[in-house]
């Protein structure tokens, strides 16, 4: 027998799938990244002294997953570890406690892309219209209670994304692009692709 709970349940799915068709429609689609203006984008460490690495000496020996404005893959970071992968995080701006809020969840290095070729080639926004989704909400208030509130101060709403990037001329294994706000990347996808990368290259 249909209850009253189910039928509910089924058209408010019905709502949110027909609301998140609308809202892509307005959302900029992603443009893939260009590995060349990946390795020369000038980024520059956070802490006590400020240094600037040119990108490409991060990942060209060992190969690296770049994580941007992603910290849910830092429970990852054992396990990359294992594979001598180094974890590496990217934002688009120190704002203080914001970044030292984002340090106790992260315990790799930290680099400001102040030019945030990281975020391109097209920078993206996450648009007004995404905050009918439940998804995205629900997202805020998981960051929220994880002390990631600061993240939608400043520039908040530019959405980031994910990298594995190889050593040598492996080049841009994967790359994910946040669709909206907190939208994860497959982390069993980033796993494997780090371990292919460190089987290929004692191959």
């Amino acid at each position: 027998m249909v209850t009253v709970t189910t039928v509910l349940k089924a058209v408010s799915l019905f709502v949110a799938e027909v609301i998140s068709s609308i809202t892509d429609w307005f959302q900029t689609k992603p443009v893939w990244a260009d590995l060349k203006v990946l390795e020369d984008t000038e980024l520059k460490t956070t802490g006590g002294v400020h240094e600037r690495h040119k990108a490409k000496t991060l990942w060209e020996k060992t190969g690296a997953v770049v994580m941007v404005e992603a910290a849910e893959l830092s429970s990852l970071n054992s396990q990359l570890q294992d594979l001598e992968v180094p974890l590496i995080a990217v934002v688009k701006e120190n704002l203080g406690k914001e970044l030292d809020c984002f340090k106790k969840y992260f315990l790799g290095k930290v680099y400001v892309d102040q030019k945030k070729n990281f975020y391109g080639p097209q920078v993206r926004w996450m648009c007004l219209s995404m905050f009918l989704r439940i998804g995205v909400w629900r997202n805020i208030w998981r960051a929220y209670r994880r002390g990631f509130w600061g993240n939608l101060r400043g520039e908040g709403l530019v959405l980031g994304g994910v990298f594995v990037i190889g050593p040598g001329d492996q080049g841009i294994l994967l790359e994910h692009r946040e669709k909206e706000f907190g939208d994860k990347v497959n982390m069993l996808a980033v796993l494997r692709t780090a371990r292919k990368m460190r089987e290929d290259m004692k191959g």
